[in-house]
């Protein structure tokens, strides 16, 4: 995908996120990987690191040394990623307590991948 479609796909969820409240903390977190992908791709795309046929999906399904590579062009930006997939397991596919706040730190760390993406981080 382009940077483009990263850019307007990323935006559509966000708006999406806006509908959600903080018992939606599921929802949040999942959004926030989602978007948070899309910029993630698009600062990627515009950093030249990848190209538009080469999207990052997941940052765990990344190799080790891909996965190196892509952290010295948008290391902040791929490891808020990372954290935010690391709180699907046991607030979205489990019950731990907590959901909320560790739903208002994915859209935090959305936020940084965001910001730099749009680069005004």
């Amino acid at each position: 995908m382009d940077i483009e479609g990263h850019i307007a796909m990323a935006r559509s969820i966000e708006a999406s996120l806006l509908r959600c409240t903080s018992a939606d903390y599921e929802m949040r977190i999942e959004g926030a990987m989602l978007a948070g992908t899309h910029w993630l791709n698009a600062l990627l795309h515009k950093l030249g690191t990848t190209p538009p046929q080469a999207d990052v999906f997941h940052s765990y399904l990344l190799t080790v040394n891909e996965f190196r590579r892509l952290a010295v062009a948008a290391e902040r930006p791929l490891q808020a990623l990372a954290a935010i997939e690391d709180s699907r397991v046991p607030f979205v596919r489990g019950n731990h307590p907590g959901g909320e706040a560790a739903a208002e730190r994915a859209l935090e760390l959305l936020s940084l991948i965001r910001a730099t993406a749009l680069g005004s981080a």
